[in-house]
């Protein structure tokens, strides 16, 4: 019994979901020591959703392993290629297969979409207390799910919500040190991080025309495209009102232009219901090293502005702005910038 406490502790000790699934896989691990014990989540919209691994350690093995967060969606397996998962999901159910070796999945979410599964093999069925006891632990785990879910999501859209942005810009930002990628299995990559805001354009027009539950539909909409353009380690978050920021990591600038410019284009060719065609002005930058989350987040804020203030509806980089005159960024004592 205290082998179990002293897992629950451990699940409950970091608010940090790549943290919360790698210690739950650790922990029915050591508990029960399966052939291989994973955690497999659907990423991607409509038709080209996949299934990417947050967490999976199988005998042997020291550490959970993952996807890359920044994984392309096109390398992960189709939902086709496990129909066994899509079953448990629809069902809302446990399964047990019979087999050698044996399999059982559980479905993680009960109370929202119901996305994740936890998939065990091993030599033999699992009896009735091991069942109980990894019922016990999955009962522990959505609960905390759920506690993290109010507290860092917008009610609304499920995005990230604004009072996240701090920490997870420092988290997504600043490198992580190898001890702790091999503790939990992630593999984050070098690339640079890149911020941007993206705002709807005459959203207030929207809201006046055709009401503010229509105006909440198409947040709702909007939100979903975002999720299917970007992949599962980018951070989404909705400011407030119209305005939603992006955090992820790619190698260049021209990299997260494509990025931007696939979400416009995406949105642009949406049919909004009731609405019809929406579209968007998005500013980008690249996260320097000495960066807060309030200095990034104010230039690609001033591109953001250009853009409304040129036309609207295109995608535009702080630093190209600047190279090209359209803004001047002048350098203050230390590291603080004014723009004109």
């Amino acid at each position: 019994m205290s082998r179990v406490a002293d897992h629950l502790a451990e699940l409950t000790g970091f608010r940090d979901r790549d943290a919360l699934d790698a210690t739950l896989v650790s922990a029915l691990h050591d508990l029960l020591r399966p052939l291989d014990i994973a955690i497999y989540r659907i990423v991607g919209e409509g038709e080209d959703r996949r299934w990417f691994t947050r967490a999976r350690i199988a005998a042997g093995d020291r550490v959970p392993s993952a996807d890359p967060l920044w994984a392309d969606l096109s390398a992960l397996p189709p939902l086709s290629e496990h129909p066994v998962r899509q079953t448990c999901l629809r069902q809302r159910e446990g399964l047990m297969l019979d087999g050698q070796p044996a399999l059982t999945l559980l479905p993680l979410d009960l109370e929202r979409d119901c996305d994740a599964v936890l998939e065990l093999r091993t030599h033999s069925p699992l009896g009735t207390e091991q069942l109980r006891l990894i019922s016990s632990v999955l009962r522990v785990y959505r609960n905390f799910q759920s506690l993290l879910d109010y507290s860092e999501r917008d009610t609304l859209t499920g995005l990230l919500n604004r009072k996240t942005f701090d920490e997870n810009f420092m988290r997504c930002t600043v490198p992580v040190p190898p001890s702790l990628e091999g503790r939990l299995g992630l593999r984050r990559g070098g690339h640079t991080a890149w911020l941007g805001v993206v705002d709807i354009d005459h959203f207030k027009h929207v809201n006046d025309c055709h009401g503010h539950l229509i105006g909440d539909e198409v947040l709702l909409l909007l939100a979903r495209l975002m999720r299917g353009v970007f992949r599962q380690g980018d951070q989404l978050y909705r400011f407030g009102g119209e305005e939603f920021v992006v955090l992820m990591r790619c190698d260049d600038a021209a990299a997260a232009a494509i990025a931007f410019e696939r979400l416009r284009s995406t949105i642009e060719g949406h049919a909004f219901p009731r609405v019809g065609r929406i579209t968007v002005s998005i500013g980008f930058t690249a996260v320097r090293p000495s960066d807060t989350p309030t200095s990034a987040f104010e230039r690609a804020d001033q591109a953001v502005y250009y853009v409304k203030q040129h036309g609207r509806n295109r995608v535009e980089s702080h630093a190209a702005l600047v190279a090209r005159g359209d803004l001047v960024e002048q350098r203050l004592d230390g590291d603080d910038v004014v723009l004109f």
